[in-house]
């Protein structure tokens, strides 16, 4: 489950500083490790940059409804859910989880298991170096990267060894 979640934390962090550079949309702060703070702004936060989608001004109703909707929908997963009899809350499969049918073949389903655990530990490792970037840099991992396509000699891991350039 931890996989899943680096994979989906990973595509959060470089989604908004993409659609920002290279699609002209808006955010009040696209770079992910900045982009809560805009919740004790004087606005408030505003999902995807509009503010009829989500605006959330209080950090405690956030947090509040976090709590209560991820307990329901582990819950829900736990207590056997849309997983179904007999299927592995871990993989449930099935209408809703493969609706597809991809994973069908049971040597197919093991190598699926295979390649997701392999992703998984790519994108942790990837969360890994977001965060030491993010640290080193003061900057995003979309620009980090911007930054060392336009010089990759100067802007790279061996020259900007020490954490001198960040200010939250």
């Amino acid at each position: 489950i931890h996989a899943r979640w680096a994979m989906l934390g990973a595509l959060g962090c470089v989604t908004p500083e993409l659609l920002e550079k290279f699609s002209g949309n808006t955010f009040g702060e696209a770079v992910w490790f900045k982009a809560g703070s805009q919740i004790f702004a004087e606005g408030g936060l505003d999902y995807l940059g509009n503010s009829s989608l989500v605006h959330a001004q209080s950090i405690i109703a956030v947090l509040g409804c976090q709590v209560v909707l991820m307990g329901a929908i582990e819950g829900y997963r736990v207590g056997g859910g849309p997983a179904g009899e007999g299927l592995d809350a871990c993989y449930p499969g099935g209408d809703y989880f493969d609706p597809l049918g991809l994973a069908d073949d049971p040597d197919t389903f093991a190598e699926l298991k295979v390649k997701e655990i392999k992703n998984g530990r790519l994108a942790m490792f990837a969360m890994f170096g977001f965060y030491v970037q993010s640290i080193v840099t003061g900057e995003g991992p979309v620009q980090n990267w911007l930054d060392h396509l336009e010089a990759p000699g100067a802007v790279n891991g061996l020259t900007n060894i020490y954490a001198t350039k960040f200010s939250p």
